[in-house]
């Protein structure tokens, strides 16, 4: 077999893109790095805003709970025994 060369632009061509990938490495890892990190956070938002809302539902929610026990003592008497519960 024939030793066979290889013309030196085509290995030149080679090392230049080998050399150009290995250099934009760790460019390429911290960009996704910090995609990773803010779609992380985008994420926290969303479920704070989602806990917020629920809050906001349970909050009122309640408040009309109590406010309807409010309305629906109908007697002058209902108020009467109240307050003698509460000052004995």
């Amino acid at each position: 077999m024939a030793a066979t060369t290889v013309n030196e632009q085509i290995t030149d061509a080679v090392t230049q893109s080998n050399v150009k990938v290995v250099g934009e490495s760790p460019a390429m890892a911290l960009s996704n790095v910090y995609q990773s990190a803010a779609h992380s956070t985008g994420i926290m938002f969303e479920n704070a805003v989602n806990a917020q809302n629920q809050q906001n539902i349970l909050t009122q929610a309640a408040t009309t709970q109590g406010v309807s026990q409010i309305y629906s003592l109908d007697t002058i008497a209902d108020a009467v025994s109240i307050a003698k519960i509460l000052n004995p």
